[in-house]
């Protein structure tokens, strides 16, 4: 949905005056377009400003979005609302074995099988390092069903159901072969070292005992669009919105629970070169970035400012069909320089 998709359907109600879009909007498209023609990658946008006015802008935001990473938001929203109803604490731990690990960034896959990590220790690098292997851990404690219902009770049935992470990587390649159904975590991150995709799908073939020809999909790119299409951990970036506009305005958690989650994910490091980089400094960002074969994303509260003058925007971005992650990463840079240039943040003289 366009900026102008507001203003477009209040024409056809029978009372009331036209809704007219953010004065920054025409601008912001106007970019946006820009940003889309010079490469491979097709955006989605959404911005929310939280308190009084509220406006609103969507750039293919209410398509159906892979949202990779962006999950484990809600992850953490479980996580924390538990620990408020008094049903665990941040200081349990859990035992890391063999089979927990997943690939991907984090630390916790440095750790040896046996360590015993609490729950905050999965939490923190869950957040800030995008980590696999913590995430599913966590999601092994809470449920899936649990972490599923709060995030559609908070954000609604636009967000697609949430799957532990190594399913994603069962599920993608699954599409290449259904034995690929039983792969363990182990088994992808040696997969995953195998750099080139032909190369890949050979060792694929490999570890599965079948000839490259019993393959069922011609190429990775065609495994992770059929993945895709399937709608799992995906979502309108509306939706996700909503999630974020939920936690932002302390209806997701109490106080100090919003306030530890917000400061924990102020401390991600992962997407150093994505929208943070072209808020520039004066933005904080409480954040969580995706990244995922050709999809790479960035969402979070921005915000500018304190007490009554603070103005805090929701913004959730996603790219999606370049395959160069430094490309995409460059894109999203240049939408996060547009909002600041455009005054989403209020003046453009900081």
């Amino acid at each position: 949905m366009r900026w102008s998709a507001a203003a477009l359907f209040a024409g056809l109600l029978l009372a009331g005056p036209a809704v007219a879009g953010p004065d920054w909007g025409p601008g912001l498209e106007s970019r946006l377009a820009a940003l889309e023609a010079e490469g491979d990658d097709q955006l989605g946008l959404h911005l929310r400003v939280l308190g009084e006015g509220g406006e609103r802008f969507g750039w293919r935001d209410d398509e159906t979005w892979y949202l990779a990473s962006l999950v484990k938001v809600p992850v953490a929203v479980e996580l924390l609302a538990r620990v408020e109803a008094g049903e665990i604490t941040l200081d349990e731990r859990l035992v890391l074995r063999e089979r927990d690990y997943v690939d991907g960034a984090g630390p916790t896959n440095w750790a040896e099988p046996g360590t015993a990590l609490t729950l905050r220790e999965l939490l923190v690098p869950m957040l800030t390092e995008s980590d696999n292997t913590a995430t599913d851990l966590l999601i092994a404690r809470l449920g899936l069903v649990a972490v599923n219902h709060r995030a559609q009770r908070l954000a609604g049935s636009g967000l697609g159901p949430i799957t532990p992470l190594v399913e994603v990587r069962r599920e993608a390649y699954g599409h290449l072969h259904p034995r690929a159904h039983s792969l363990t975590g182990m088994d992808f991150i040696l997969l995953r070292q195998v750099d080139d995709d032909q190369g890949r799908l050979d060792a694929l073939a490999e570890s599965l005992e079948v000839p490259p020809s019993a393959l069922e999909l011609p190429s990775l790119d065609a495994a992770f669009a059929t993945y895709y299409d399937g709608g799992l951990n995906a979502g309108g970036l509306d939706t996700f919105a909503d999630l974020l506009t939920a936690i932002g305005e302390g209806r997701a958690l109490g106080p100090a629970a919003t306030a530890e989650l917000l400061a924990i994910m102020s401390a991600t490091t992962s997407g150093e070169r994505r929208l943070k980089a072209g808020f520039g400094p004066g933005i904080r960002f409480a954040h969580k970035t995706g990244t995922q074969h050709r999809r790479s994303c960035d969402a979070g509260i921005a915000s500018r400012g304190e007490g009554a003058a603070e103005r805090r925007v929701v913004v959730v971005a996603c790219t999606r069909g370049e395959r160069d992650i430094e490309r995409s990463e460059w894109v999203l840079r240049e939408v996060g320089r547009a909002i600041r240039e455009l005054g989403v943040f209020g003046s453009t003289d900081f």
